[in-house]
Order: C-alpha cells, then structure tokens, then sequence
C-alpha cells in the first residue's frame, strides 16, 4: 500500500495497481506498507502458552476490515459476523490480545493504539509519546506492548504498568510493519522497505536478519510454537514458512493478492488477510485445503488476532 493524501489533508494508504510501480514509489517516496480451534496453545506470539492461556474451541478471528475503519470477530463455528463497538476507528491495522481478553487495535490512521476492554464496554487510547503510522503490535508476558512505528522507522515498547515508552534498540529500518515475540524474548520485525525481517534478541545481544530468500515487501509476522516463523511476502503474494531448524519453503496457497495479517489457531491452521481479495483464507500449516472463512463486506482486510484466553465476548 502507499501513502496518499487526501483533499481534506488525511494520510491514507491506498493499493499500487502494478508491482514495479509499488517498489519504485515505496523507494522514492518512502511509503509504508500499510475455524475450528481446539485446545492447544495458541500461537501467534510465539511462545509456549501456559494452560490457562489455551484458547476456546469457539474463539473468534478478529480482523482489521481497514478500508470499513472497523474490526470485525468472524465466528470460529457458525454464528454471525459482529463487529466490535470501537469508536473513531480510522484505517485500523496490527491487532494483539491479551489473556484478560482486552484487544489491541493500532488505529494508523489516527497515529494511536486504542484497546478493547475485555466486557466490550468501551475503549481507552494507549498512552504514547510521537507514533506516525503505527502498524504492528506485540505483547510480551511482563505486560509491555510493542508497536511498530512505521513512519518513525523504529519499535517503540510502551509499559502497559506505568506508561513508560522506550525504543527498541535497532539499525537500519525502513516502515517496519509486522511484530512477533517468542518465547525467549526475541522479537522479529519485518522491515518492510528493506525487504527483510530482523531479529532483536531479547538478551540485548543485538539485531541480527533472518535468513531468508527473494522477500519482497514483508507485511505480517507470525511464531508458532514450535519455533517456526510465518511471513506475508506481500510483494510476491505468497506466505512462506521459515522452520525453526532453518530453511524457508512457500506455504501451498492459491490466488493471493497482497497478503498482510497472519495468525495461527495452534490447531493447525493458518489464517491469511488477503488484502486485496478483500477475505481471509485458513491454510493447514501442513498444506492443501485452501478455504475461505465466511465474512461480510471486507475492505483490505490487514491485521488479524486470536485471543490467547478463553475469556473472550
């Protein structure tokens, strides 16, 4: 996606219609980019999940419907699509929950991070200092979101305790989009413009690259548990599949356009927001059996988050 301006002064993202006029524009104007679950860990942070954060047979996909300026919950087994009660939403992308069940939206369009409490009665804005275009989010378990500050060119890590912002120490990124933690405190960036994605170890040992082949404008990020990275290769309109042991393969998929969010149901399957085919695709992490989830007027779907609870509405 690129930036635009509109008549009234607004920065929106709308898509390049040609790949190679996409790269040239992200260059020169340095644009950023914008279900059957069962009881095993879920995985979209990466880490291995204590009993009590085990998801719902039932829990809904939330999705970032980002040209509606809404999210959405698409039903895990039957039932309606709903759409949560967020107010002022625009251009809403990176999405993260945590185990208390609240649901972390990065409203881009607004340059803030806005959360969901977890009855759905209301929401409140993070409290940041200077966001231009966030993107990505990330939870680790001492309570401290990460938010990709794209336009910024940096992670910020902002105390969910005390409100204290922080940079992620890195080097070198350009519209950094997709966010993803592991267990062990690592956190994987894909650095859009860069064409890559960077780990920062969690011990301050210092960011080092992923190895990987031909990426292309890399959007969303997602770690299973067993270690294993997912990467939206939007530029190439495939996912691939980087093994925890090494080596990168394609997820089997068919017709994508641009995806941007990843999620995984720790069941199995892989969810993919096919932006520009304006729905969400579940793949088996093993390959084959390509489906489209049932949904309603998607617009860009971009960012997509499971709960990591089952306290969930």
């Amino acid at each position: 996606m690129a930036r635009t301006t509109t008549g009234s002064g607004a920065v929106t993202f709308a898509p390049f219609k040609r790949r190679a006029s996409r790269r040239w524009a992200r260059r020169l104007a340095a644009a950023a980019g914008l279900v059957a679950l069962c009881t095993l860990p879920t995985t979209t942070a990466g880490a291995t999940p204590s009993p009590e954060d085990r998801p719902s047979a039932h829990a809904p996909l939330y999705v970032s419907d980002y040209g509606n300026n809404r999210v959405v919950a698409l039903p895990a087994r039957g039932g309606d699509q709903t759409t949560l009660p967020f107010e002022g939403l625009v251009r809403p992308t990176g999405m993260v929950g945590d185990e208390t069940g609240r649901l972390y939206v990065s409203d881009t369009g607004n340059n803030r991070v806005v959360v969901m409490a977890a009855d759905r009665s209301g929401q409140s804005t993070v409290p940041t200092d200077g966001l231009s275009r966030p993107l990505g989010l990330a939870l680790d378990r001492a309570g401290s979101l990460y938010v990709a500050d794209s336009f910024n060119d940096r992670v910020v890590k902002v105390s969910l305790a005390d409100g204290t912002q922080t940079t992620v120490p890195t080097t070198g990124l350009l519209h950094p989009w997709g966010l993803a933690l592991d267990a062990a405190g690592n956190l994987y960036v894909s650095d859009f413009v860069n064409d890559r994605v960077v780990k920062v170890a969690g011990d301050g040992s210092g960011q080092s690259t992923v190895p990987t082949v031909g990426l292309s404008q890399p959007t969303g990020l997602a770690l299973s548990a067993a270690g294993d990275l997912y990467i939206a290769d939007s530029g190439n309109n495939r996912v691939v599949k980087v093994a925890a042991g090494g080596g990168q393969t394609t997820v089997p998929t068919s017709g994508l356009s641009d995806p941007l969010g990843l999620a995984l149901d720790g069941c199995g399957g892989l969810y993919i927001a096919d932006g520009f085919n304006k729905r969400v695709v579940r793949v088996p992490e093993t390959g084959g059996g390509q489906t489209t989830l049932p949904a309603n007027g998607l617009n860009t779907p971009t960012g997509l988050a499971f709960l990591p609870t089952d306290t969930r509405r």
